[in-house]
């Protein structure tokens, strides 16, 4: 298997998981976002919680110049770390949430 194809479904396996997640006694739908032709991926929570509108992104993965770039983590796990217990080296993750100059400091990819 070749690296974008192993890395696309190491990403949608992670975010499958968070999918199955639904908190019980909710009405927040929980979606899967997978745009495999432009390497987008998200988990994103839809629905009413009480009188509220909830739309949020949990996570969101993308897949740029042969690296995965982790956008967003908005869930307790170290995301980055469980690509690479999957088998994605750090030197192919970015953390994109973090700022081009702090990206140097951690012990993953610049860009």
């Amino acid at each position: 298997m070749d690296k974008l194809a192993q890395y696309r479904q190491i990403i949608q396996q992670i975010l499958q998981g968070y999918s199955e997640e639904k908190p019980s006694g909710s009405n927040i739908d929980i979606e899967n976002i997978f745009d495999i032709e432009r390497d987008h991926y998200q988990v994103v929570h839809v629905g009413w919680e009480g009188q509220d509108w909830v739309h949020s992104c949990i996570l969101h993965i993308d897949i740029k110049g042969g690296k995965v770039w982790l956008q967003w983590n908005g869930t307790e796990e170290d995301i980055a770390e469980t690509l690479v217990s999957m088998g994605v080296p750090k030197e192919d993750i970015v953390l994109g949430f973090q700022s081009p100059f702090m990206r140097k400091f951690t012990e993953y990819a610049v860009g």
